[in-house]
């Protein structure tokens, strides 16, 4: 096992502490593993490697500038994109198509208990694809709208639907360069088609289809399953919580959940409530129940819950090594199959409750959807009989943990800037145009070993709030800014430049706003949408004072994210490349030629310091086009000046 420098891998003290732990306790974690990879695949690296057909594998050099084929590095990279593209946005997509078919059962009366949580959301979404809703119930609105979604999914011609809830004049730019997505599932089939050997070879026609794919992500599955969690889970509005690994407790029983899809850990947050099932825990000696999320479960839960925060990604095999977790129950996305090797360290049990995502070594327990409850109550219970198995020489939970202010859905912001009645981002939109906030900056993404955890959101986040900029947050950024402490509304008077922190404490919210997991950046083009119709900073997404970031990204969904980001006219900034250094023209292409095509591209700043001086130049390009940017210098009337006035 290679040794970590905790100093230089992880930001916070209780990451720190658990890597020494681990080192102690001689398990290997991604940390550890990072070391071993250090000399990582030069061709891999730059996307010169194609293992399309078995011709090759090829790799791409000055001496084979092409493979056996006859693509050379242009093709090869902008088809190992594509094929990026296409798996970031099946997850979401595919994550999507889970709670449409949810919300149909429900709303043909087989809900098994899931229900229709916000009735309000379901009108609101009918209305917003024009089906008709007065005086119809909610389970045949829910029907209606569901079958939409599955067309949305199917269709074989119609452009998406769910590309009407953009500006139009963002639809007409998507229309202009024939970049519209119809069904997803077809998109996704023809970006696998394109991008076998021997048909799609030009790396522009190539690319346009990456975007295409990714804009199906989100305003289609992305958008869709927003919609869907808030009908059938309830639209999230602001909850206090705690997050970090000092969370756990040393005398109850504590779960994780971890991964994607809410539709487990809804049930659990009811069952560890269950009286029955507390008195389960104290009977075994426990005092309680201790149930908390990982990477986006958390956010999921967390927002709707109010259930703390155990960690990111990158806390997954931490979190173990506490020596206190009795199980972590996966899903989808992002779960380590490292956790059992980890796990059998301690007496952790790892539950896979998805049929299509077994790891090896984990226990399989399918989660029954049809009868959800008493499975989220049987999963439970056998946590709770681990209990006796912890070895108590084995524990030490960290300290460290922090209050958070989460669950800023679209609703909740217009709520807190304009009250029940007049609900409104006129507020956010004026304080933009008259400078107090500069603009709005949405930081997403994962986190990744490669760079020091955390470093660069939390270094980048406090230098945008100090300068007035709005940042709202999904994901695991979100959690790293939960453990800093700087989801919460005092943050603003701290770190807050004047006008940010003006605002801030008017309306009583954070300067750092948490929007949900990283399906939820929907949200944030929801939102940028709603500034639009407001009215004052342009018409279409390109023109107002907006930037996304991905600092610390490392999954295909991310760059599928960044795409449909790009694809909608906001610039990205990446905290490291993509892989596709290997060809001059993808990369001039997607750091250059795409605001030309849809008004925003990618930058890549390695470093925070690098990433602030780039969003604060977009930022000021912006009001500079809309004519913002000058400071109104206050006058003085006299009675001649005052008598001019046409009022």
């Amino acid at each position: 096992m290679k040794s970590v420098d905790h100093k230089t891998a992880v930001w916070d003290s209780a990451s720190a502490e658990m890597l020494l732990k681990a080192e102690h306790d001689c398990v290997d974690t991604c940390f550890s593993r990072m070391e071993t990879q250090r000399n990582q695949c030069r061709f891999g690296r730059d996307g010169l490697c194609c293992r399309i057909c078995h011709m090759g594998p090829c790799k791409i050099s000055a001496k084979s500038p092409k493979g056996v084929c006859g693509a050379d590095a242009d093709t090869i990279v902008a088809r190992n994109f594509l094929r990026e593209v296409t798996g970031g946005t099946s997850a979401h997509s595919d994550h999507g198509r889970h709670l449409i078919l949810r919300l149909k059962k429900v709303a043909e009366g087989n809900g098994n208990g899931y229900q229709i949580k916000d009735e309000m959301a379901l009108r609101y979404a009918a209305r917003l694809y024009k089906l008709t809703e007065r005086d119809r119930t909610a389970n045949e609105v829910a029907l209606d709208l569901a079958n939409l979604f599955i067309a949305e999914m199917t269709s074989q011609e119609e452009i998406l639907k769910t590309l009407s809830l953009a500006p139009e004049k963002q639809q007409n730019i998507w229309k202009r360069r024939n970049v519209q997505p119809v069904g997803i599932d077809r998109t996704v089939v023809e970006s696998m088609h394109r991008s076998t050997m021997g048909v799609d070879h030009d790396y522009r026609n190539i690319l346009l289809h990456a975007f295409r794919t990714a804009l199906a992500d989100g305003w289609g599955g992305s958008r869709m399953a927003a919609i869907v969690s808030d009908i059938l889970f309830g639209t999230a509005s602001p909850v206090r919580s705690t997050s970090n690994l000092g969370i756990l407790q040393e005398h109850t029983v504590n779960i994780l959940v971890h991964g994607h899809e809410p539709e487990l850990s809804e049930m659990l947050a009811v069952a560890v409530q269950d009286p029955e099932t507390i008195r389960y825990a104290k009977d075994a000696g426990a005092e309680g129940i201790t149930l908390a999320g990982i990477c986006c479960t958390a956010n999921e839960i967390l927002m709707r819950h109010g259930i703390p925060v155990a960690g990111n990604f990158l806390q997954q095999e931490l979190a173990i090594i506490t020596g206190a977790v009795e199980m972590m129950i996966t899903d989808v996305q992002c779960c380590m199959p490292s956790l059992p090797d980890v796990a059998r360290a301690y007496h952790t049990l790892i539950i896979s409750t998805s049929e299509m995502a077994q790891t090896v070594g984990s226990v399989q327990h399918v989660f029954d959807e049809d009868d959800a409850l008493h499975s989220a109550n049987t999963i439970v219970r056998r946590a709770i009989d681990n209990f006796k198995n912890r070895d108590p020489h084995k524990v030490a939970i960290p300290s460290a943990s922090r209050p958070l202010v989460a669950g800023f859905s679209v609703d909740a912001i217009k709520y807190m800037l304009g009250g029940r009645f007049r609900a409104s981002f006129r507020p956010l939109n004026d304080a933009i145009i008259q400078g107090r906030i500069k603009g709005l900056v949405g930081i997403v993404g994962c986190s990744n070993p490669k760079e020091q955890l955390e470093y660069y959101v939390n270094t980048l986040t406090k230098k945008l709030i100090q300068h007035n900029v709005l940042v709202l947050k999904t994901g695991c950024a979100a959690i790293a800014s939960a453990k800093e402490g700087m989801l919460l509304p005092e943050t603003a008077l701290e770190h807050a430049g004047p006008g940010l922190r003006e605002v801030c404490e008017a309306v009583g919210i954070p300067p750092v706003l948490h929007m949900g997991s990283c399906v939820d950046n929907a949200r944030i083009l929801e939102a940028a949408t709603e500034v639009v119709r407001e009215g004052g900073l342009g018409d279409d997404l390109s023109q107002i004072p907006a930037v996304g970031v991905a600092p610390e990204w490392m999954s295909e969904k991310a760059i599928a994210i960044g795409c449909y980001f790009v694809a909608s006219g906001v610039d990205v900034i990446l905290g490291h490349p993509f892989h596709i250094a290997g060809s001059d023209n993808v990369t001039r292409f997607l750091n250059l030629e795409t605001t030309e095509l849809f008004g925003g591209s990618f930058h890549v700043c390695p470093d925070p310091d690098e990433a602030f001086l780039k969003i604060m130049e977009l930022l000021d390009r912006s009001r500079e086009k809309l004519g913002i940017n000058k400071k109104t210098e206050r006058k003085l009337y006299d009675m001649k000046d005052r008598r001019a006035l046409d009022v």
